[in-house]
């Protein structure tokens, strides 16, 4: 990455929710208020193409870092994204890396299911061969073919989106670097973090050397109650993929349906976000929300948020990127918000 390693660096998220260009000025604006990266979801029914956004904003910015948090294995093809991620890094040197993760908002509505652990450690492992340079072997129902991707390009780190121990484990051991998909909560960090350097250490790798982003929901606000309220759709889909352990640790408990009906195209991507805040109300209550919001999430005032901020760094959190709540409108506010008075205060 183009930045200084030795201070947390910050970034923002930002959904492909409309036309290339327009999304340019956005990333723009967050490179102008200081923000080190501008990571971008894939999910082709939700949003715009991500590497076409990514051209747009490599060729509209100058320092910002470049990311996909995440792209997947499964609506893409190895060998699509290896070519993908190559065309962009030539356009921003130094200044990409490619976050993978087993798929969720892209296969659900498309019938397919997310990657497994294996399927996800030989994807990693196609990857890096093809970005290397050296010939893979493809297997098909047309037969086996050897092929190698032309003009490649080996410097780009290969990032895993994990929050399962085994896929914790596989990114410390494979991955070039990893995001942390648990949140702030410190005992669920830990946790995460723990797995991480099992298998770096399982790897023969310095576990301590494998760089560590989290995810964060953010908001800078006076009134954490009322802005807790907006994010029980968030509380109830970790709790519905596997998270209420998690949740419970923090004091948290929640049951959620494996089925919810009445949202679109689910309770976290909701396009009508008022009906995916009362239907996750059934299962989440005030209080609930409150504790996730602290716990979990970076609200609270710019004082607040930036200690917060400085703790994960000192815990070995090598950086962030925060997230708005919503997916179809670009984060303008939070990056005014934080840009005016977090980052100055780190």
């Amino acid at each position: 990455m183009s930045r200084a390693a030795g201070r947390l660096k910050v970034g923002i998220r930002v959904p492909p929710c409309d036309r290339a260009d327009r999304i340019v000025r956005t990333v723009r604006r967050a490179e102008e208020l200081g923000f080190d990266s501008a990571w971008f979801p894939d999910s082709q029914l939700l949003w715009r193409d991500v590497f076409t956004t990514l051209t747009a904003a490599a060729l509209g910015t100058e320092q910002i870092d470049l990311g996909t948090a995440v792209t997947n294995l499964a609506t893409r093809h190895p060998a699509v994204i290896a070519s993908a991620a190559r065309s962009v890094a030539e356009l921003a040197p130094g200044r990409f890396t490619l976050g993978l993760g087993v798929g969720d908002s892209s296969v659900a509505p498309v019938g397919l299911r997310r990657s497994t652990t294996a399927e996800m450690r030989e994807g990693l492992t196609v990857l890096r061969t093809l970005l290397n340079g050296d010939e893979w072997e493809f297997t098909g129902p047309g037969g086996t073919v050897r092929s190698r991707l032309r003009d490649p390009h080996p410097a780009i780190p290969l990032h895993l989106a994990a929050s399962g121990p085994r896929n914790l484990r596989l990114a410390g051991e494979v991955a070039d670097g990893v995001i942390l998909l648990s949140g702030v909560s410190p005992r669920t960090l830990a946790g995460a973090m723990d797995r991480v350097r099992e298998g770096a250490r399982a790897a023969g790798r310095v576990a301590e050397a494998v760089p560590l982003t989290v995810s964060a929901y953010c908001e800078v606000t006076d009134d954490i109650e009322a802005a807790a309220r907006r994010i029980k759709p968030i509380c109830a889909t970790i709790a519905r993929n596997g998270g209420a352990p998690f949740l419970a640790l923090a004091g948290i408990e929640v049951d959620v349906p494996d089925v919810v009906d009445g949202v679109y195209p689910d309770l976290v991507h909701a396009e009508d976000w008022d009906t995916a805040v009362r239907v996750a109300s059934a299962w989440v209550d005030d209080a609930a929300a409150l504790r996730f919001a602290e716990e979990f999430c970076l609200f609270g005032t710019a004082d607040e948020i930036a200690r917060r901020l400085r703790a994960l760094h000192a815990d070995g959190v090598r950086g962030v990127f925060l997230q708005h709540v919503g997916s179809y409108d670009p984060p303008l506010d939070l990056i005014e918000a934080v840009g005016a008075s977090v980052l100055p205060a780190l």
